[in-house]
Order: structure tokens, then sequence, then C-alpha cells
């Protein structure tokens, strides 16, 4: 009999909505979770003396973070698991390069469509908990627009996204968990 896979549950929204910190959260808990890779590919950049990549050169940034992950999609299907959770995903890819007005090769559109997500979890823009720092270049105005670009991204490709409410951290998790044992 083969193994089931596992059910991949993403976590989206604009930069500082609180996606990574429920993450971790969640990774306490016990859950298996991939974290966001974009600020890997920018210290690693960063220490090749590049200062920001993605606006140097947004094609090969954003080459890396979909090669990442789909390394980090691929592997979560081999996890011996009911759930993983992931820190943004594939078309996040593509939003970004579409709200920068960047080209990409087909195989970033093809990626959209290969690889699909089981939930979707959309962390809104709160005022509240934004904070940009040095691997945040996003100020609240931009995020709030690449906020816009995700979700449009997200449902053209058919996904139903399902918001995580303004609360405390264990409420989003709470939420979260609650919803994916409904379905």
């Amino acid at each position: 009999m083969s193994k089931l896979k596992p059910v991949k549950n993403l976590l989206i929204g604009g930069p500082s909505t609180g996606k990574s910190t429920v993450l971790e959260a969640l990774s306490d808990r016990g859950y298996w979770c991939f974290s966001e890779i974009s600020r890997e590919v920018t210290l690693e950049a960063r220490q090749l003396g590049i200062e920001h990549l993605f606006l140097d050169e947004p094609l090969k940034f954003s080459e890396m973070l979909l090669k990442g992950r789909i390394k980090q999609f691929e592997e979560a299907e081999t996890k011996d698991t009911h759930h993983v959770f992931i820190d943004r995903g594939i078309p996040d890819v593509t939003a970004y390069m579409d709200h920068f007005g960047e080209t990409y090769p087909d195989e970033f559109v093809k990626a959209n469509q290969n690889y699909r997500y089981d939930n979707v979890f959309l962390f809104p823009i709160w005022n509240d908990i934004y904070i940009q720092d040095n691997e945040r270049f996003e100020d609240l105005e931009l995020a709030k627009s690449l906020q816009e670009a995700l979700k449009k991204t997200y449902q053209d490709l058919g996904y139903e996204l399902i918001e995580v409410p303004k609360s405390k951290i264990n409420k989003r998790i709470d939420f979260i968990l609650e919803t994916i044992q409904k379905k």
C-alpha cells in the first residue's frame, strides 16, 4: 500500500503579516514546517556583494526562489506526516514579478500549474504588526499592493484563499488547525 502524500498548507500574504511567527509556533507544536527562503537568498547575495538581489537582478533572484520553493514542495511530499506547512509558495514568485512588471520564462507559469497546494491561508496586512528591516525593503504601502498582487495571482490560479483573522498567535494557529480539521 502506498503512503499518502501530506496535505500541503500554504501560508501567504504581504511582507510582515505574521506568517513566519505562526509557522515557528506550528513547528514548536510538532508540525512539519518549511520556512520562507527569500531571506536566505538575499543574505547569500549580500555575501557576494549584491545588496538587494531582487532589486538589482530580479530574474536571477526569482529563479533562485523558484528553484528553492520547488525543492521545498517536493520535499514536503516525502514527509511521513498528515500535514505540512509552508511559508510562501511557488506562485508568489510570479505575483512579485508581475507586480513589478518583470518578464520571466514559461517555466515559471508551468511551475504554478504543476505544483499545487491543498490549502492556502492568506495573512492580511496588519498595520499594528508591520515592521521594515534590513532584508524587508518594502514599506507599508508597497506591502499592501503586493498583498493585492498575491491575492490576484492565487485566485487566478483557482485557489480558494482562507483569510486568517488578525488576532494573537495562538488564536491564529487555532483557526488554521480547526480549518484543516474540517476539510
